[in-house]
């Protein structure tokens, strides 16, 4: 048998995922991606009021919570064509681009990058020089040389002590790693800002939903009533509110994020090289400026498909149609009533679970069988392709449809750190992707916010639409698509209502299309395709390589959910076979 590294759990995401990748020497010949714990909200929602699908569907996961409420209360929209008023639409936007930004920010420093930055190394920097890097890069103000010796000095308690807390089980001193000191210890000071910086911006999810995590939401609208004059309803003290949030996040992200991506990026221009795969790339489209029912409903982030790298073409998609979205489970721990060889569009989808003793969970470091079922996800296709999601489909599909901003930071992008155009389908590609992404996001949100003021301003303060609301004005069968643009990429939920209650309920989510097994005619799921990408391992008892790709796609199995060995507390084992 050949050599095959096992690495399970992949920490640092959310949920559990185990990576098998078989070596041909010190190079990745094929790997294999299997998600080992089992959602079933789809099971858990049948037979319940429509209406409330979206507090049930949050619980997916528990950072998600946002994005799968959104989807949800869209797909009861679409089946019932539920139109919802402009300023439930700007709040809605609001709300999705502060996740998006937040989610990207953390993911960047707090579950990415740790794996180009060595935290140990910082420890040999000069203050000084960092400060003078720093300033370089940016007018960030925590910039000076005694600002950096204090992180400095705690870094040193941290590690003095034996217990490096949150920056534990690292491969510090890997050879892999190519920052230097200074560049090491910028990032590690950035690190622990953004921990603060995401406590403030999430503050905007709770002022237009109640709460956070799991805000409130309502099919037909928003749940937070206009009233510049009542405490109990969004008035003008929390508006202010929101304009200094979004000032927080546009300065953090224009002075911290985006300078520290082009700088450590400039180290590592190989990674421009490798960690692609399939060259396929879906968007569904979302932060709508109309009506999501329009012809046009004016997407920021445009809906589509790209093939084969052809920026030329830009595919339409149409997620109502049966033959375009479909789900595979040959090697998935379902079963189909027609066959597991079947794809089932969404509506008519089905969760019967099939685990099995030849296929199913193993033993740590036992191999899965990759002839049978080896992952509790199943492997959707758009029209047959297996398709890659997320910040990188989103950038490609803004620079194919000529959205001028994000020419410009893409080309921006290539020009400084001196790379061609190709390096944007790589594992680099799409780290700065997801970086340029939260610019453009962040930049629209003033304009979402001025229009929600100027609507108020002149008298429009309505954010829910009351008509449909009684079931018994529902036709006695709908069905209908909810669909959104995750920080993780393309989030559909598919829905069927009969008699006012749920009869089948589909939720397709970015990680199920990039985290996925093969399908029935042997096509590689997006993680599995990247990892066969151009892959040399330097230590494979310390695969940091394998690491880099996967984080780049900010995996999110299943939010909130930890593994640990009960006797031991181990969390990660590697084991070479």
């Amino acid at each position: 048998m050949s050599e095959r590294i096992v690495v399970d759990p992949i920490t640092r995401i959310e949920g559990h995922l185990r990576i098998e990748a078989e070596m041909d020497g010190e190079s990745i010949a094929q790997a294999y991606s299997s998600g080992t714990m089992v959602r079933g909200i789809e099971t858990i929602l049948r037979g319940r009021d429509p209406r409330d699908a979206w507090a049930f569907t949050q619980r997916i996961c528990g950072v998600c919570t946002l994005v799968h409420g959104i989807a949800s209360v869209r797909a009861v929209e679409d089946a019932l064509q539920y139109e919802i008023p402009p300023n439930a639409q700007l709040i809605r936007n609001l709300m999705i681009a502060a996740q998006t930004v937040h989610d990207h920010v953390m993911h960047f420093y707090h579950l990415h990058a740790l794996d180009w930055v060595d935290v140990v190394n910082a420890l040999d920097a000069d203050p000084k020089a960092t400060s003078e890097l720093a300033q370089s890069l940016s007018s960030w103000a925590k910039s000076s040389p005694g600002y950096f010796a204090d992180v400095a000095k705690r870094l040193k308690g941290f590690v003095e002590s034996g217990q490096l807390g949150i920056f534990a089980n690292g491969y510090w001193g890997h050879p892999a790693y190519k920052l230097p000191p200074e560049a090491n210890l910028m990032a590690v000071a950035h690190y622990l800002e953004a921990l603060a910086w995401q406590r403030d911006v999430a503050r905007l999810l709770t002022i237009f939903g109640g709460k956070n995590p799991h805000p409130n939401f309502v099919v037909g609208g928003a749940p937070c009533p206009i009233d510049l004059n009542s405490d109990s309803a969004i008035n003008a003290k929390k508006l202010a509110q929101v304009q200094t949030i979004i000032d927080t996040m546009r300065t953090f992200v224009n002075q911290v994020y985006v300078p520290d991506t082009l700088a450590i990026a400039g180290f590592y221009k190989d990674w421009g090289e490798r960690g692609e795969g399939l060259g396929n790339f879906l968007c569904y489209g979302d932060l709508p400026s109309g009506s999501l029912s329009d012809a046009d409903p004016g997407f920021l982030l445009p809906r589509g498909a790209i093939l084969n790298r052809d920026l030329s073409r830009i595919h339409a998609v149409d997620l109502h149609n049966d033959t375009q979205v479909q789900e595979y489970v040959a090697h998935s721990w379902y079963k189909y009533r027609q066959g597991k060889d079947t794809g089932l569009h969404p509506y008519a989808g089905e969760t019967e679970f099939d685990y099995n003793d030849r296929g199913g969970p193993v033993p740590p470091f036992e191999h899965v069988n990759v002839e049978d079922g080896y992952s509790w996800l199943k492997a959707p296709r758009w029209n047959g392709h297996a398709m890659e999601v997320g910040p990188l489909a989103r950038v490609l599909l803004l620079y194919a449809t000529n959205h001028a901003q994000t020419k410009e930071l893409v080309d921006m992008t290539l020009s400084t750190l001196q790379l061609p155009t190709d390096a944007l389908f790589s594992t680099l590609g799409r780290t700065a992707a997801r970086t340029l992404e939260t610019k453009v996001v962040v930049d629209a949100m003033q304009g979402w916010y001025d229009a929600l003021v100027t609507n108020i301003k002149a008298g429009d303060t309505r954010t829910f639409n009351e008509i449909l609301w009684e079931p018994s004005s529902w036709p006695s069968e709908a069905r209908g698509a909810g669909f959104m643009e995750a920080p993780r990429g393309a989030l559909g939920h598919w829905i069927v209502i009969k008699n006012g209650k749920i009869d089948n309920y589909q939720a397709v989510v970015p990680s199920t299309w990039n985290a996925g097994p093969r399908d029935p005619q042997g096509q590689p799921g997006a993680y599995e395709a990247a990892l066969q990408d151009n892959h040399q391992l330097v230590d494979a008892r310390q695969p940091v390589e394998i690491l880099r790709t996967i984080h780049s796609f900010d995996p999110c199995i299943a939010c909130a959910v930890h593994l640990s060995d009960p006797e031991t507390g181990e969390q990660v084992q590697i084991k070479v076979t």
